[in-house]
């Protein structure tokens, strides 16, 4: 069953006074079924943060629709963007976007205390996220007194605790070493595996090689796509990596 649908999707850009315009994404069509782990890819400026933007409903596309669970994004009014990104949506960002005046427990509970939510019941919702992530003993901790890969624990756990029905991640592992990289794409594996839809959006072929589908945006539109199969991480990194060559050296096709 699909949750998300995009179909014929395009966004263009005019200039101040309209005398030009700047097609960033122009015939995309795609679906994400329920429970699946999908990474996008391309070369910078192919359209893949706005099409990011467009699917996290802070921007509106030019024409095209997209969908999800069956509820069309294009639809949603301004005053009740919020409000929907709260209750069906879980972001995880390059740059932990976590408040350091707040503790790591306080951050992961900000999007519960903006929708309403009894404290009793943040709790218990909680407990069982943080101790999933190996987060426990961090909860009373600040930001600023925790290493990066424990602060986006702490981001995935935000994203988790309200229940979403699609996590996306942008450039998730981008501020991270290599040692919290690979945490965080076995922690990614773990939630996927209990049937967390993720879309994730990367410059890094080592991500999306934990994906079980790659997709390829070249000039605003789908170029390409691999699916993981029996594939080891291993062998999709070489698959995406020729790929990713194609593109930067202008083939059509694969």
């Amino acid at each position: 069953m699909s949750i998300l649908e995009v179909s014929n999707l395009r966004k263009v850009y005019s200039s101040r006074f309209g005398t030009s315009t700047v097609a960033a994404l122009k015939n995309v069509n795609f679906t994400v079924e329920a429970g699946e782990y999908v990474a996008i890819m391309g070369e910078s400026g192919s359209g893949k943060t706005t099409l990011l933007n467009i699917l996290a409903a802070l921007d509106k596309p030019t024409g095209g629709v997209v969908r999800l669970d069956g509820l069309e994004l294009t639809k949603i009014h301004e005053s009740a963007a919020a409000s929907f990104r709260r209750d069906n949506l879980g972001f995880v960002f390059q740059e932990f976007n976590l408040l350091d005046t707040f503790t790591i427990q306080d951050n992961i509970f900000l999007p519960l205390v903006l929708s309403g939510v009894a404290h009793r019941d943040m709790e218990a919702r909680l407990a069982p996220v943080a101790r999933d992530l190996g987060i426990m003993e961090l909860l009373k901790k600040y930001p600023y007194e925790v290493s990066g890969g424990q602060k986006q624990r702490a981001a995935v756990a935000r994203a988790l605790i309200t229940n979403p029905k699609i996590i996306l991640a942008d450039e998730p592992t981008g501020a991270l070493d290599s040692k919290s990289t690979d945490e965080l794409l076995r922690l990614f594996a773990k939630v996927n595996s209990t049937g967390q839809t993720i879309l994730m959006v990367t410059h890094s072929v080592k991500a999306a090689s934990s994906a079980g589908r790659v997709l390829f945006i070249k000039d605003g539109e789908v170029f390409h796509q691999i699916y993981r199969g029996r594939d080891s991480d291993s062998q999709l990194y070489q698959k995406i990596s020729d790929t990713l060559t194609l593109l930067a050296t202008g083939g059509d096709g694969v």
